[in-house]
């Protein structure tokens, strides 16, 4: 076995859904604003990005709609995910994303899906961005005991894939997300489709980019390649 080959069984890339494949969150904001209306509640860009950006429906539910029983709580929620699920057309990829898809395909990189989207979203939004079958491992954040930003989810992912979080990265746009995989043990590479990269940083992100076009992603996954191929070769 090369060292190649070795490192690419050590490492895998773990991207986070909304906001870092694809930049979904003002579809997300204007799903959100239909359905808390009629409750009184009035959201804006910047409270969305601070409290409800990557956060599970259980912490949302929480925070906004502690004043309902659980089964409205559940079925406000429910709504707002099949507002969004309606409301979506044509989706693109965050600018370098099918890109950096071949590299891994090229290196035989390991890759997942980790999201506290629900199930039928992922996969909507997988399937509209033509990439479902590249990225054929989904971790559910609500699937599970705890979600972002709990590193559980990404623990499960570096689990599924068989990879090593100490050869691995994350790609994050939230708080919970960055601090998410960042807890697990995973360099972050934090997406500023909504926060600005001093925010992302001081989350835990390693650096901050625009897009998966910066070169320092490919510099970042060289070396943790390098550092898996290292510890296959390991008596």
């Amino acid at each position: 076995m090369t060292g190649g080959e070795r490192g690419a069984m050590n490492t895998a890339l773990l991207f986070d859904l909304d906001g870092t494949l694809v930049d979904s969150d003002a579809e997300h904001l204007a799903a959100f604003q239909r359905v808390f209306a009629p409750h009184g509640i009035q959201l804006d860009r910047s409270e969305y990005a601070a409290n409800i950006m990557g956060a599970s429906n259980a912490m949302i539910a929480r925070l906004y709609l502690s004043h309902l029983a659980p089964h409205e709580q559940a079925a406000t929620l429910n709504a707002k995910e099949a507002a969004y699920r309606d409301a979506l057309g044509e989706l693109e990829h965050i600018l370098g994303a099918l890109a950096l898809l071949d590299y891994a395909d090229r290196c035989g990189l390991k890759r997942a899906v980790v999201t506290n989207a629900p199930r039928a979203n992922a996969e909507k939004v997988l399937a509209a961005l033509g990439i479902g079958q590249r990225l054929p491992i989904v971790v559910i954040g609500g699937e599970l005991a705890r979600s972002k930003p709990d590193p559980l989810p990404y623990l499960t992912a570096l689990q599924r894939t068989g990879a090593m979080a100490a050869h691995s990265l994350a790609f994050e746009d939230s708080l919970s997300g960055v601090r998410a995989a960042a807890a697990a043990g995973l360099a972050v590479v934090g997406m500023t489709t909504t926060l600005d990269a001093r925010t992302l940083i001081g989350a835990g992100a390693t650096f901050a980019v625009q897009d998966f076009t910066d070169p320092r992603i490919f510099g970042l996954i060289e070396a943790r390649l390098s550092s898996g191929a290292d510890e296959g070769a390991k008596p």
